[in-house]
């Protein structure tokens, strides 16, 4: 059998074959390559993250015995964590080292230079780092264990050392020569005081500013002292850092004192502090000096704080924390976070935060009680003397004020009326309490998202159904090209020009914009209403697909009349000024980069999304379709509603969602158009700070692998998860709508 040559081959060529396969295996790695790199950008986000979301841990990196353990009155260590020093009761310091290689060899001891014998002793706040002895003749010593580092044969080397910040010569702070039992003191700027109780049972408070001699140059003290009334005996004294407040702790009961004029002293609140069936046993200022926490013989620590009420400012109780049930608990602080440490009689330390509430590592360090504790500047170790040992132990704290309650519940933070959704995550102070709600700028991003969508999707999905539908094709062709080159538009120009010009703008003529919103549709509906009623010969004279030109004029002319009348409504309706109106008639605050502003900006910047998209799906709606329904009789607009809407379904969805995941990413904008403030307000006229301008704004500033920087990358987590649900959302809707209709 011979094969004819005329017959057609059906053989396919090598070549095509090679490319089909090469395209099939090029499209195929791309795919998995694209959710290779998702799930890379996932796991890198949480490798980042995660870390905040860890326990503290307290670890013992050595100890030594010490001969004079009950001599010694305080301790503390220098920042690298390398020389400890120890304060004796008679005014010696002695050095040792408390690095691995040479654990607990004495370095040095120096002598306080003292004149009088000591009666008392006492320590500034941790950050201060100040000591000082009280003498029997009514006169403080302050001193300040230094080290001078020099580096001999490029060696780092550490030389102790003790500085007298106010002099060599005490200062006198009783002068009728009593000696001081027991003391508190702060030097702030300028500024010294002390409160002191003497031996003769009185509560004297002297304050001393240094002065400089016009004539001899010499630094002079100009000494202020009054007598406290305390009525009762005398547990604790307790100064704030700037020394404009003292505390005095007699029995269950704390005195306030306003010591910001020494000349006028005043009482401003006594707290009873103590809990049923408990009583107060140590009282201990956090950093920054805001709250004062207050520890039971129950095992409770309770933290204070003043806050507004209808008779001003007042201490009151905020929160509390559960410790071990002894009769000797002390609190001892960090420099500058809010982590306090308790110690107690059991050998038992706890680590706790306040602004998170949370217990972050509590454990048995020694075998008898907790005589003193020191912890280091960096809050990376501590020094515990306990069992006439001396011992050091490292702490791994790197993120207290992280927790799940703080990021997303509500918080009570220092100062603030009652508990709130905050953020605020830098401060010119190193004693800030940073404020870390995710919270408001999560609701900024939904809010600007919002008002987008409330703007973009009428106009972008009428715009797209009439184009694909009604739209005559000569004039698609110009129409849809000039939007989608909307979309090559630089969302940063959109945000410059809405800054800068529209948000002006808006709060010049507010009243005109309002009245766009509502005579441009009534205006629209008019013109049509009014073009159905003009002759038959005049509307046929229009191209079929065109109407939409005449709308053009009627837009400009309703634009025109809004402005022209704004003043005059603004006068006729808000008496000249539609901001003071808004503000002390209905206490809305306007804000001249508002949500308006960033809705209509980013509108503009998604409509050209929403209009492709779904201008494609409606009109690629099989024109058999739409022609039989109108061959049985159906109107367009019934056509348009019953058959082609629904088929174009899936189609219109997934354009709305690919513009809300378009307005939730934006970051341009609403970083140019609003004024990033993290609040949560739906009013219209404020503004909002939203997770990708939060992220913009803020990383830049934030150090590397401080909790600021990671909480900064757990939102950036956050955005990718809320565009994960929308798209998945989008994609399962998109999906039961394309099955329900694809039969017709």
């Amino acid at each position: 059998m011979t094969s004819n040559p005329n017959k057609p081959s059906f053989n396919t060529d090598r070549s095509r074959l090679f490319k089909d396969r090469f395209a099939q295996f090029s499209i195929t790695a791309g795919g998995i390559m694209v959710l290779i790199a998702l799930l890379l950008i996932f796991f890198y986000l949480l490798y980042v993250v995660q870390p905040i979301f860890e326990s503290a841990k307290v670890e013992t990196r050595n100890s030594f015995t010490l001969s004079n353990a009950e001599q010694i009155v305080g301790l503390g260590v220098e920042e690298q964590t390398e020389v400890a020093f120890l304060l004796g009761k008679q005014g010696n310091v002695d050095f040792h080292s408390v690095e691995k290689a040479t654990f607990g060899k004495k370095l040095a001891s120096l002598p306080v230079t003292l004149d009088g014998g000591v009666s008392s002793f006492a320590k500034s706040a941790p950050f201060q780092g100040l000591y000082a002895y009280g003498l029997k003749n009514g006169a403080v010593m302050i001193v300040a264990p230094k080290f001078l580092v020099t580096f001999p044969n490029n060696t780092r080397k550490l030389t102790p050392r003790l500085d007298y910040p106010l002099g060599e010569t005490p200062l006198v702070v009783d002068d009728e020569g009593a000696a001081l039992t027991q003391f508190a003191f702060s030097h702030y700027e300028e500024k010294t005081a002390v409160v002191a109780q003497t031996a003769d049972k009185r509560v004297v408070f002297s304050s001393f500013v240094a002065e400089e001699n016009m004539f001899s140059g010499e630094v002079e003290w100009v000494v202020e002292r009054t007598e406290l009334d305390v009525d009762g005996r005398v547990d604790q004294l307790l100064m704030s850092p700037d020394t404009t407040r003292t505390f005095v702790r007699s029995a269950n009961q704390i005195y306030v004192y306003d010591t910001r004029d020494p000349s006028e002293v005043e009482l401003i609140q006594m707290l009873a502090a103590n809990e049923e069936n408990a009583n107060l046993v140590s009282a201990q200022l956090l950093a920054g000096a805001n709250s004062l926490m207050l520890a039971n013989d129950n095992g409770e620590v309770s933290q204070w704080f003043e806050i507004n009420t209808d008779e001003g400012r007042e201490y009151q109780k905020i929160r509390a924390f559960e410790t071990s049930k002894q009769s000797k608990l002390d609190i001892f602080t960090e420099f500058y976070r809010r982590t306090f440490f308790t110690t107690s009689s059991n050998g038992e330390l706890g680590v706790y935060y306040t602004t998170s509430e949370a217990k972050l590592w509590q454990g048995k360090v020694s075998e008898g009680p907790i005589e003193n504790f020191a912890i280091a500047p960096r809050s990376n170790a501590a020094l515990i003397l306990a069992d006439n040992k001396l011992t050091v132990v490292e702490i791994h704290n790197e993120h207290p004020e992280v927790t799940w309650s703080a990021l997303w519940q509500e918080v009570w933070y220092e100062g603030y009326p009652e508990p709130g959704y905050i953020w605020q995550s830098t401060s010119a102070s190193d004693d800030f309490e940073s404020k870390f709600s995710l919270v408001p700028i999560s609701f900024g991003t939904l809010k600007a998202a919002m008002y987008a969508m409330l703007f973009a999707v009428p106009i972008a999905l009428s715009a797209a159904i009439y184009t694909a539908y009604f739209m005559s094709g000569s004039l698609r062709k110009v129409v849809k090209p000039t939007v989608e080159i909307m979309e090559a538009l630089p969302t940063v120009i959109l945000g410059f020009l809405a800054g800068l010009w529209l948000a002006p703008l808006i709060e010049e003529h507010l009243p005109a914009i309002v009245g766009l919103l509502i005579m441009l549709p009534l205006g629209i509906l008019a013109t049509a209403f009014g073009w159905t009623k003009l002759p038959t010969s005049i509307r046929h004279r229009i191209p079929e697909g065109s109407h939409s030109i005449l709308l053009i004029p009627v837009v400009l002319c309703i634009g025109w009349l809004a402005f022209a009348m704004s003043g005059v409504i603004e006068q006729w309706m808000f008496d000249g000024n539609v901001r003071q109106y808004l503000t002390n008639e209905l206490g809305m605050t306007f804000d001249q980069r508002n949500s308006l502003v960033v809705g209509i900006a980013m509108g503009f910047a998604v409509i050209p999304t929403i209009f492709s998209i779904a201008e494609d799906a409606v009109f690629s709606v099989p024109k058999h379709l739409s022609n039989g329904s109108l061959a049985l009789g159906a109107t367009q607009w019934q056509t348009l509603v019953s058959v082609v809407l629904l088929t174009a379904s899936p189609g219109i969805f997934s354009a709305v969602m690919m513009g809300l995941g378009r307005a939730v990413g934006e970051t341009m904008i609403v970083l140019m158009a609003t004024g990033n403030t993290p609040i949560m307000d739906w009013s219209i006229f404020q503004g909002m700070r939203t997770l990708a301008a939060n992220i913009a704004v803020e990383m830049p500033e934030s150090e590397v692998g401080s909790s600021h920087y990671r909480i900064l990358f757990l939102a950036a987590f956050v955005l990718f998860i809320f565009t994960f649900i929308f798209n998945t959302i989008a994609e399962f809707v998109r999906q039961q709508l394309r099955d329900k209709y694809s039969s017709m």
